[in-house]
């Protein structure tokens, strides 16, 4: 009889044990899968590739992708990086679905810290997020995906900070960083002053702007590297423009310029020089 209960007894702690293991099991498939979820949403939300995320997380593009497509566990020290990169506790990350939390949890927690802390918050729009910009400049829950920051010596208004690259505005370094405030329509806008102007057709850009009296369905844009010549664009076509108050570049990086572009600016000098002659005379 006793060899009975012992038997029966085995049997249960064996059943009880492998129902543990079994929803032990399920209960790590189901977190791996919202971590996988949570992760191919938050690199989406920050419009980077998996090559450019799996760089900022210190892993391979391959075994990224293995964490998305739920091939392999995300590794904790993984999940600690995405949640200090995304401001998020590892059981937000773990146990809650970001895109099912849309505009009730995760972006609502984020504007709210934003707002909180960064109260006249400026908006970095870096090149590899141009292209985003465009098709979401009027989207909240893009811009909020922005990183920002703050500068004391400006004063209250909307501002947002604009990295271009090229020559066109040299001396202005390509790779700066430039801060404007919103401008609300072109009536606003001062001929000969620097502004981002931002077109359905030609992007982001950063030029000196001149108006036109007779035109005034048009604005032209001006480089201050007189090597580009001016052009104009519709006013219809323009989406924003923001007027330039400051620019940030890095220290210590040295302007090349190319023998061409040289010859081409004296060259162009020349020509003004001899065409105001020629008004003065």
């Amino acid at each position: 009889m006793k060899a009975q209960v012992s038997i029966e007894k085995t049997i249960f702690f064996g059943l009880l044990i492998n129902n543990l293991v079994f929803s032990w099991e399920l209960l790590k498939l189901l977190v791996m899968s919202i971590a996988a979820q949570n992760l191919k949403y938050l690199r989406k939300l920050r419009g980077w590739t998996q090559e450019e995320f799996a760089t900022k997380l210190k892993i391979k593009r391959s075994l990224l992708g293995a964490y998305e497509e739920e091939r392999a566990e995300p590794r904790l020290e993984v999940l600690e990086v995405v949640s200090d990169m995304f401001r998020l506790s590892l059981d937000e990350l773990l146990r809650k679905k970001m895109q099912d939390a849309k505009g009730s949890n995760y972006l609502a927690k984020r504007r709210a810290q934003k707002m909180a802390v960064l109260p006249n918050s400026i908006q970095l729009v870096p090149v590899k997020a141009a292209a985003g910009y465009l098709a979401g400049y009027g989207d909240p829950e893009f811009l909020d995906e922005l990183n920002t920051f703050t500068l004391p010596m400006l004063a209250g208004g909307n501002y947002r900070a604009f990295e271009i690259v090229g020559d066109s505005m040299l001396p202005t370094p390509s790779g700066s960083v430039i801060v404007a405030e919103k401008i609300d329509n072109l009536e606003s806008v001062k001929s000969n002053l620097t502004y981002i102007v931002v077109s359905r057709n030609e992007g982001i850009v950063y030029k000196r702007v001149m108006k036109n009296n007779k035109l005034k369905n048009k604005i032209t844009l001006i480089s201050d590297n007189t090597v580009f010549q001016p052009y104009t664009v519709n006013a219809e076509d323009v989406l924003e423009i923001w007027k330039a108050e400051m620019v940030l570049s890095k220290a210590n990086v040295e302007q090349r310029w190319d023998v061409n572009q040289l010859a081409n600016l004296v060259s162009n000098l020349q020509d003004q020089v001899t065409t105001l002659k020629r008004k003065m005379n």
